[in-house]
C-alpha cells in the first residue's frame, strides 16, 4: 500500500466509490459492507495495491443510472482494515486523508469500477492539523442538545465531551442523516470552521422540523 506523507505522493487516478448521503473527512474513520461485484472488484484491486479509495456523492440522490452523475468534489480514503465474511462479502474502514476536485474521468478503462483523474491542491490544507479557534463550541453542543432532543435520541455526553471540536464536527457530519446535499456542503468547507457554522445551522433547522423522522444520528 502507498505511503502518503504529503499531497506530491498522492495518485493522480483513483478508483472512485458513488454512495449517496455518505461522505468522507480528513482524518475521520467509515467502515462500509462491500457487496456489489464491481465494487468487491474494487477493493480487491486497492487492497492489493495502493489502498486507496475515493469517496463520493452521486449529484442527482434519485438517480437511478448504473453510474450515475457525481460532485466533482470528494475524498481520498486510506483502507486500514478489511475482513472478508463468509457470504463473500468485505467488511471494510477507510481512513478519509485529503478531499480532493475531479478534473476528468476515465472513459477508456479496463475495470468493471470508475476511475477519475483528480488534484488534491485546493485541499493542501487538510494534510495540517485544523485549527479550531474559530468553533464556538457552546454553540455547538447547544445546537446538538436541542436537535437530540427533537429527535428523542440519547447520546453519550461524556465521550461526546472527551471529542475536541474539529473531531465532533466531522463526526456530526458524517453520521447525522442530512440531505446529501446539505452533506456535500459540509465536506466542501473550506475550514473546520466553516463546516462547524453550517453544521450548527443544519441542526437548528432540523430541530425546528416538528415532522420527525425514522433516521437517527449515532453518537454513541
Amino acid at each position: 500500500m502507498t505511503d502518503l506523507t504529503a499531497s506530491r505522493d498522492f495518485p493522480s487516478v483513483i478508483p472512485i466509490f458513488p454512495l449517496t448521503g455518505v461522505i468522507l473527512l480528513p482524518g475521520a474513520d467509515l467502515p462500509l459492507n462491500i457487496f456489489e461485484p464491481r465494487y468487491l472488484a474494487m477493493t480487491r484491486d486497492a487492497i492489493a495495491g495502493t489502498g486507496l479509495i475515493g469517496m463520493i456523492q452521486p449529484s442527482d440522490p434519485n438517480s437511478r443510472d448504473f453510474e450515475p452523475e457525481i460532485y466533482d468534489t470528494g475524498c481520498l480514503g486510506r483502507l486500514t482494515s478489511h475482513r472478508d465474511t463468509p457470504d463473500g462479502r468485505i467488511l471494510i474502514s477507510l481512513t478519509g486523508v485529503c478531499r480532493f476536485k475531479i478534473e476528468r474521468e476515465l472513459t477508456e478503462r479496463t475495470t468493471p469500477y470508475r476511475q477519475t483523474v483528480v488534484r488534491y491542491d485546493r485541499f493542501i490544507q487538510d494534510l495540517q492539523p485544523d485549527s479550531e479557534t474559530s468553533i464556538d463550541r457552546d454553540a455547538l453542543i447547544g445546537a446538538l442538545k436541542r436537535f437530540l432532543e427533537a429527535q428523542g435520541v440519547q447520546a453519550n455526553w461524556g465521550g461526546i465531551e472527551n471529542m475536541t471540536c474539529g473531531t465532533l464536527v466531522n463526526a456530526l457530519a458524517m453520521s447525522v442523516p442530512f440531505a446529501p446535499g446539505e452533506k456535500q456542503a459540509l465536506l466542501e468547507a473550506p475550514t473546520i470552521g466553516d463546516r462547524a457554522l453550517i453544521m450548527i445551522t443544519l441542526l437548528d433547522m432540523a430541530s425546528a422540523d416538528t415532522t420527525g423522522g425514522s433516521d437517527e444520528p449515532s453518537l454513541q
